[in-house]
């Protein structure tokens, strides 16, 4: 989904000319719908209390192959989604491919190609690459579908029908590669390879033209009041904060309003205007409704359509924030429960881009360190409000330190036969380990404070689950596995005795708390490492109809209540749970050699 868009301004200056039929003003009555609108989103918003859910990503423009910004937006959404069904939710998880537009329609003509068979190329590397990357969506749709051109058509025609698109004209500098109407302010001067003198775009460098057109606007700058209205009852709309406050800033001037269509002489490739086959529908709306149309709009999106959530990039956030919003608030719809909002991705501390020939390919990515390593790391580094970086050895010394010596080398020691003879979970002791500290036994002052952790640690990775600090949840996990390493470093259960009956109950006492500790984490590492989860879960006998949240009573044992895993046969995989990766086995920002290194 693109950035760019069209708009036409009340301004008095020259670059805008805006003729408006009178009959299409708006009015006292339209006013109050969207009043009306504002309250009920507010109310749904407030007084959902089914399990119901209803996540989406944005649809990825086709105009290149995936890189990893695409691949972060995916696993994000995907954390939220099964995150959800093991909350006992039932989720709906959305993603998909954007496909019509001029620079699609050129790029086609250009490679020789019908549009659609092109689109389908480029549309089925994301599809193979999300299935690759074990993101579990519901739908990918795709904007070139036969129900997404109904489910446009039948928007569009609620809100002409409801005086908010009318027919204007347009006069001003236009992008063809970014597919954007641009201000003055938006364009500066510059010189082509030959020298010869060109304008191009402020934001993104790429030439621009001056052209002129008849087209349809819809009334944006109707709707100030009721966003503010929005966003003032409901501050966690869009998240994080420092996104929140940006779109305020935004609503502190006038909207202007906005281009609907293009003139179907300029851009075929598209879905034409109902009513009228010389337009047609811009891009970027008929982009938008692609989130009504997976949830069944306009006749089965009601189950969903109250409890979507929205997550994209910050490049789209005016978009989705303030376009989108009044579209629904237009169309008579609720508005999104929040839009979740995350920022980019570098690479050595430089942009991607094709010129400098630093686009990573995240499929050899999770080739070169297994698609849940990938997973983790994106989601391990990746911070909302501010730009992420990647390299291939921060992916290694990442990941070799928290998953394969850290949660890996917890788990070896405690299902090692040398340490666990008998392979079971094995028992607890309350005497080892009391529920009072005061009390004789053998686990001291720290060992409560990481019960402690442990214990509150579902809470806490459910906040930052729920708000897509998904970093912040594994930084919580990463810390609570730490002092479960140094729990057992501490009592060194290899050097007691199994002849002395004490040592042998606080050995297994050390392991039945280690190991769950281990079916914590495994449980609420789900979301994001699902097959790294699968495999610690299994090794440690637990069956997969008890690794739901509801599942999460830690140490059960050490509250007077039977714990079902012990006296439990381990599991008999005995393969490493991740295996290191060593770092001279990759040469960097080089994946194909790195992948031929590592066969």
């Amino acid at each position: 989904m693109r950035t760019p868009f069209l708009f036409v301004s009340g301004s008095r200056n020259a670059f805008h000319r805006l003729q408006q039929s009178p009959s299409l003003s708006p009015n006292s009555a339209l006013l109050k719908h969207q009043r009306v609108a504002v309250l009920r989103y507010t109310s749904t918003h407030l007084c959902t209390d089914d399990r119901s859910h209803y996540i989406t990503t944005p649809i990825f423009y086709v105009n290149a192959p995936p890189h990893i910004g695409h691949l972060y937006s995916a696993v994000s959404a995907d954390c939220l989604h099964r995150y959800k069904l093991l909350q006992g939710f039932n989720s709906k998880f959305a993603t998909g491919t954007d496909e019509h537009g001029l620079k699609i329609q050129q790029a086609a003509a250009a490679a020789g190609k019908d549009p659609l068979n092109f689109c389908t190329d480029v549309s089925e590397r994301f599809k193979h690459l999300f299935d690759s990357c074990n993101i579990l969506y519901t739908d990918f749709i795709r904007t070139t579908e036969e129900r997404h051109r109904q489910a446009v058509e039948h928007f569009w025609s609620v809100l002409q029908s409801k005086g908010l698109i009318y027919k204007g004209s347009y006069e001003g500098w236009y992008s063809t590669q970014d597919e954007s109407f641009l201000t003055p302010l938006q364009v500066i001067d510059a010189l082509d390879s030959t020298g010869k003198k060109i304008k191009v775009s402020v934001e993104s460098g790429h030439k621009v033209e001056w052209m002129k057109e008849e087209n349809y606007m819809f009334r944006l700058s109707a709707f100030r009041s009721q966003l503010l209205d929005w966003l003032t009852v409901n501050p966690g709309a869009v998240q994080p904060e420092c996104f929140y406050q940006i779109v305020l800033k935004w609503l502190q001037e006038d909207l202007p309003d906005l281009s609907v269509s293009r003139q179907k002489k300029r851009l075929q490739w598209g879905i034409p205007v109902p009513g009228d086959p010389e337009q047609t529908i811009y891009v970027w709306l008929d982009a938008l409704v692609n989130y009504l149309t997976v949830a069944g709009y306009p006749d089965k999106h009601r189950q969903w359509w109250h409890v979507a959530h929205h997550i994209v990039g910050k490049d789209i956030l005016k978009f989705h924030a303030i376009y989108w919003p009044s579209f629904l608030l237009g169309a008579g719809l609720p508005l999104p429960q929040t839009i979740h909002v995350h920022s980019h991705w570098t690479v050595g501390g430089k942009k991607m881009s094709k010129s400098l020939g630093n686009v990573i390919d995240p499929l050899k990515c999770s080739q070169m360190f297994t698609i849940d390593g990938l997973r983790y790391f994106l989601l391990r580094q990746g911070v909302p409000d501010s730009d992420c970086d990647y390299t291939d050895d921060k992916v290694i010394t990442l990941l070799n330190a928290e998953l394969a010596d850290s949660l890996g080398g917890l788990l070896n020691r405690c299902i090692a036969p040398a340490l666990n003879t008998a392979q079971v979970y094995p028992s607890f002791c309350p005497q080892s380990f009391p529920v009072e500290q005061m009390v004789s036994g053998r686990a001291v002052v720290e060992d409560y404070h990481m019960l402690d952790a442990v214990k509150g640690l579902p809470a806490l990775v459910e906040q930052h689950y729920e708000s897509m600090h998904v970093y912040k949840a594994l930084e919580a996990i990463t810390a609570c596995v730490r002092q479960t390493n140094k729990f057992v470093q501490r009592h060194a259960p290899w050097k007691l005795d199994r002849r002395d009956s004490k040592d042998l109950r606080w050995l297994d006492t050390i392991i039945h708390v280690s190991l769950e500790c281990l079916r914590i984490y495994g449980t609420l590492l789900q979301p994001i490492v699902p097959e790294l989860s699968n495999k610690l879960l299994s090794k440690l006998g637990v069956k997969p109809g008890e690794r739901s949240w509801a599942a999460l009573n830690f140490l059960p044992r050490f509250q007077g209540m039977d714990c079902p895993f012990e006296g439990r046969a381990l599991g008999s995989d005995t393969e490493v749970l991740f295996n290191r990766l060593e770092s001279q086995n990759v040469d960097k920002q080089k994946p194909k050699k790195t992948k031929k290194q590592q066969k």
